[in-house]
């Protein structure tokens, strides 16, 4: 046999031999193979009965929707005024147009985030307790969505477009607190007015974009020849992990403003994002690190042979590498950092749980607690399996773990 047909037969996959048991003969091998086995199913399915009815009865049959339905805007928005509501729907409207351009030239997960965005739209429009104007922008931004696409996919061969989305996507959360704020020449609303998901979604998103570079500053600055930079990065990074998030939001509400002085006055907001983007940039440091040490120093040196300074093996070489080799452990940072916007209850803010607190608070809602905590929990839960199914999306696309 010849070199290039073994090589042939090599590559060839083999598929994994048919089982021939069928479902009975699965279930006999996994479930009941031994009496233990046995009373182990029975009572998990008894279990997974006893739950599964109740939940259903309770949800379709018992629950009264009716405080969540008639709390909806505050519990999206908090009290930001009604008649500014437009600046919130133009912000995620322009959201829609960067989602449709984004799964016109990339596709991918970017498929998954634009039909995950336009499937909550369309089946908030179905809502009766929605309003008619939101059902107008809903059905707008499914159709800038759709349109959007086409127009991505007909710009795929323009050269700049994908460059042009890209800085659109850098632009949109600033541009969007901006607008939220009036943009200096409309009427401001302050931040004490915001509230609900959209604060926690606004916490969240600034944290965690801005905490990203910080997080690779300080990995590269552990990392550093340097002592003054490395002993610095190493003191902050290790002081941040061993202080609660809870007492870093009290000290940025609290001690900061002191530092500062009177002639400095943060917004409550901020200081919120300052201290969360403090915690996340000390654990994303850690989380790159360790995808750097992942590198063999071979990659250094080959990068070094061809001619390319430290700066150019780190951007184009080293980082690269070492960001895809940690993308699980940095999604779960970004999940858990999502997830903790609910402590900026402690400090006074209004984000979506405590919006639900001060609606169940209320007399003509008693009683009624967990049909609010089972719809904030049905958020949280929507957010942060979209973030767990785009990373498993992207590792896949860059054989995270493969290769």
């Amino acid at each position: 046999m010849s070199n290039l047909e073994l090589n042939k037969e090599i590559e060839e996959v083999v598929a994994p031999p048919k089982t021939a048991v069928g479902f009975i003969g699965w279930m006999k091998q996994n479930l009941f193979s031994s009496w233990f086995n046995t009373i182990l199913t029975i009572i998990s399915a008894m279990l997974v009965y006893y739950i599964a009815t109740g939940s259903i009865k309770w949800i379709f049959f018992e629950a009264e929707w009716r405080v969540v339905t008639e709390n909806f805007r505050v519990l999206m928005v908090g009290r930001y005024p009604v008649d500014e509501i437009w600046r919130i729907w133009a912000g995620i409207t322009f959201s829609s147009v960067l989602l449709g351009l984004a799964w016109g030239l990339w596709r991918g997960s970017a498929t998954v985030i634009a039909l995950f965005f336009a499937g909550v739209y369309f089946v908030s429009s179905m809502m009766p307790f929605i309003a008619n104007s939101s059902k107008m922008w809903l059905w707008g931004n499914i159709l800038l969505i759709l349109a959007t696409f086409l127009v991505g996919r007909k710009l795929t061969t323009f050269k700049k477009a994908k460059m042009w989305t890209i800085i659109g996507w850098t632009i949109l959360v600033p541009l969007f607190v901006l607008l939220l704020n009036g943009l200096g020449f409309m009427k401001p609303v302050p931040t004490s007015l915001w509230g609900g998901f959209l604060l926690t979604l606004l916490i969240a998103l600034i944290s965690i974009v801005v905490s990203f570079p910080f997080g690779i500053l300080l990995a590269l600055g552990r990392k550093s020849n340097l002592p003054v930079v490395k002993w610095g990065c190493i003191i902050y990074i290790e002081f941040i992990r061993g202080v609660p998030l809870i007492t870093l939001l009290f000290v940025a509400q609290f001690v900061l403003p002191l530092f500062l002085g009177a002639s400095i006055d943060l917004d409550n907001v901020l200081r919120a994002m300052i201290g969360f983007t403090m915690f996340s940039a000390a654990y994303l440091a850690e989380n790159i690190r360790g995808g750097l040490q992942s590198i063999p120093n071979g990659q250094y040196e080959a990068a070094q042979a061809v001619g390319l300074n430290k700066a150019k093996v780190m951007a184009f070489v080293v980082m690269p590498q070492a960001l895809r080799a940690v993308i699980p452990a940095m999604v779960g940072q970004f999940i858990g950092i999502f997830k903790d916007t609910s402590l900026v209850t402690m400090v006074g803010l209004s984000d979506i749980l405590n919006s639900g607190k001060s609606i169940v608070a209320n007399i003509k809602y008693l009683g009624l607690h967990m049909e609010v905590y089972v719809f904030i929990a049905f958020v949280f839960f929507l957010f942060c399996y979209l973030m767990s199914y785009t990373s498993r999306r992207l590792e896949k696309s860059l054989g995270v773990g493969e290769r």
